[in-house]
């Protein structure tokens, strides 16, 4: 277990106030020795304060505050490089509104003694989602089977954002030229893992959707991910059928 610590666990936040402090108690009873880093993109509400004070209490919990609301995908990319900078071992991803349960990350980080990347999966056997509106439920669900298909990839959950990255695998990504966004940056990373051939397992948990707070789900999100997806699968197919001909040669 010791090459896997130590343990950063990166919290996107954009007006989480109510969230934070209850997220990272349970965070911490669940993996005491695990450190959490704040991403905070100015948050109005006051949510970047709330963490400061936490992070002055206790050692373990830092914070990076951003100006702006620049998006998911760059609270991630930035919270990635500050760990990368440092010597943690095991880097995640986890949301600050309580969808995901600490108490499953354990189990998460665990399985990264036999992967490169852990991803808690709602769509593996064991994984459920609770609280969902049947809308989000179909939209996730199809969205997952779009990318895999589109994609070829075996990941059942390519959208989930509560997973584990080994050291290693993030160092060989080219994290500063991912340019997705919202949710996208997701998949976004998940293939990149796999182009660069680290190995994927997922674990079972359940989703539980917000009690406090507004999801920051919306259509032009829902549309990069259509989009950026689209253009992988094209590059792929256009890289397969290239191979072919060569190989014909």
């Amino acid at each position: 277990m010791a090459e896997l610590e130590p343990v950063l666990v990166v919290i996107p936040t954009y007006n989480e106030r109510e969230n934070i402090t209850p997220i990272i108690d349970r965070l911490h009873s669940s993996v005491p020795k695990a450190h959490v880093l704040v991403v905070d993109d100015g948050s109005p509400d006051g949510t970047g304060e709330i963490a400061d004070k936490l992070a002055a209490a206790d050692e373990r919990v830092h914070v990076l505050h951003r100006t702006e609301k620049a998006g998911l995908g760059a609270a991630y990319v930035a919270g990635f490089q500050w760990a990368l900078d440092r010597d943690y071992a095991v880097i995640v991803e986890m949301d600050a509104d309580g969808s995901h349960a600490p108490e499953d990350l354990p189990r998460i980080i665990g399985a990264l003694s036999d992967a490169d990347l852990s991803i808690g999966s709602r769509y593996v056997p064991g994984g459920k989602t609770v609280n969902w509106p049947k809308s989000r439920y179909m939209l996730s669900w199809g969205a997952n089977l779009y990318s895999r298909v589109w994609l070829g990839a075996k990941v059942k959950d390519m959208t989930a954002g509560f997973r584990a990255f080994r050291r290693a695998a993030l160092e060989k990504l080219k994290l500063h030229n991912v340019a997705s966004a919202g949710y996208c940056f997701q998949i976004d990373m998940t293939w990149r893992v796999i182009e660069a051939g680290f190995t994927v397992v997922e674990s079972p948990i359940t989703f539980t959707e917000r009690a406090i707070g507004q999801s920051k789900m919306s259509g032009s999100i829902v549309r990069e991910a259509l989009v950026r997806v689209f253009k992988w699968g094209l590059r792929l197919r256009y890289n397969q059928v290239r191979g072919l001909v060569r190989g014909k040669k």
